[in-house]
């Protein structure tokens, strides 16, 4: 008998695990610190511009291929290049689902690290000195201890099912989570310095927004935050019913998104210039600290000085950097756990259990070989991977699957301009982000 596929049981399970999947240390980590470093309120106003322009036709886009497949990235892709040739689209597919793996064994180990950071203002409150300094310090052994927790953490709901684990469990984290930032804001808000950032945040500066910089950072920050090209929307919208509004769904994720990044923002700037005042050294050469500098040594430093308040303001903080980060490994690991379950006919336990062992072996070469590695697989997957695999997925809806693409086919009114849209504007968009991203990064 034919196993029934599982699903999302409600629109609202689906928007909130799929922006969950986009929700992760790229919003909260990642853009504030482009908005710091590319003119604060001009980057805002040229990100919100670049979402409707590029992240959202690409949100769709790989939506669609999986919602019309109903099926994992590899066997979607390779249906979509049926009439041309099918092993394109599954080499594809296999590209995408290696890609997943890839960026689970390093994030599983930063993932890790805000683990970590979480639990160390408990120890703080019981004066555990030695604890503390295990737990912020930079080891070998906190790594292989906390890499192998969230790769736990992350099985525990992925075991559950799509209906029972991933829409269930985002259900309860996605909530948490933005209380937890809306809190986090309202008192920071109250802090000396924190004005000074709403207006460098807020306030655009027009004289930047002709930046090419700004303009194409903001381009590449907005598909990144989307969690597109490496197939996490396509397994998640292969999962929603055949007769679902995908268009209204997609806006809806996007907007819970973009609204979660630009909350990180009302957060991270603000926190940085209350550091400044503080006395803590943010700013070099007129650019923000080092992403990792600011996460792992400014913030920290900052909650140090606020006294006892500060140790519940850093532990609410890791505490939402560690439910960002297990929303983000969830979507991922489900890609190559949908892959063995559908295409080799593996039991889901068998299957989590499989990757989840794959992943912690490619997170230990990682954890042995930190030095030279962990930078360059981020390098890799970043700079190459992601833009190009978003770029196959436009000139594959765009100009390579015919049958049955109903995008393409009898495209009238608006539908039609959109679909021009995307085979002709968002792949040289999404090229000019590649190309930025390979020249000067």
């Amino acid at each position: 008998m034919a196993q029934v596929r599982d699903g999302f049981q409600s629109r609202l399970g689906f928007v909130l695990a799929a922006a969950g999947a986009a929700v992760g240390l790229g919003n909260i980590w990642g853009f504030p610190t482009q908005a710091a470093n590319h003119g604060g309120g001009a980057f805002l106003l040229a990100y919100f511009i670049v979402i409707f322009l590029l992240a959202l036709p690409a949100l769709y886009t790989e939506l669609y291929l999986g919602h019309q497949a109903q099926a994992n990235p590899v066997k979607a892709l390779k249906q979509a290049w049926q009439e041309k040739q099918s092993s394109v689209g599954a080499a594809a597919g296999y590209i995408g689902l290696a890609g997943a793996i890839v960026m689970l064994s390093f994030y599983s180990i930063v993932a890790g690290w805000m683990l970590a950071h979480s639990i160390e203002p408990i120890t703080s409150l019981l004066g555990m000195e030695a604890a503390s300094q295990f737990l912020t310090g930079d080891s070998t052994h906190r790594n292989f201890i906390f890499t192998p927790l969230m790769l736990l953490l992350t099985a525990a709901i992925i075991l559950k099912g799509v209906k029972s684990g991933i829409e269930t469990w985002s259900r309860r984290l996605m909530p948490l989570l933005l209380l937890l930032l809306c809190c986090l804001i309202a008192y920071m808000a109250t802090l000396e310095g924190a004005s000074e950032g709403f207006r460098a945040y807020l306030v655009p500066d027009f004289s930047k927004i002709t930046d090419p910089d700004l303009i194409i950072a903001a381009m590449g920050q907005a598909f990144f935050s989307l969690s597109l090209g490496v197939g996490c929307m396509m397994i998640y919208g292969s999962y929603l019913k055949p007769n679902e509004n995908l268009p209204k769904l997609t806006f809806s994720v996007a907007m819970l998104d973009t609204g979660v990044a630009f909350l990180a923002g009302l957060l991270i700037i603000p926190a940085i210039f209350v550091a400044q005042q503080n006395g803590v050294e943010v700013f070099q050469d007129g650019k923000l600290a080092g992403e990792g500098r600011l996460i792992f040594a400014i913030l920290p430093e900052l909650f140090s000085s606020m006294g006892q308040i500060g140790i519940w303001v850093g532990l609410t903080f890791f505490v939402l950097m560690s439910i960002a980060s297990l929303t983000s490994t969830i979507s991922s690991t489900e890609i190559p756990v949908s892959f063995l379950v559908e295409n080799h006919g593996m039991k889901r336990k068998d299957a989590t259990w499989v990757v989840t062992l794959v992943i912690f072996v490619c997170s230990s070469l990682i954890i042995m070989n930190f030095d030279w590695l962990f930078g360059l697989v981020i390098s890799v997957f970043t700079r190459y991977q992601l833009p190009l695999m978003g770029l196959f997925y436009f000139i594959t809806v765009g100009w390579m699957w015919k049958r049955g693409n109903k995008l393409i086919e009898n495209a009238s009114g608006i539908h039609y301009w959109f679909a021009q849209y995307l085979r002709f504007i968002c792949p040289v968009l999404m090229t000019a982000v590649f190309v930025n991203v390979v020249v000067n990064k």
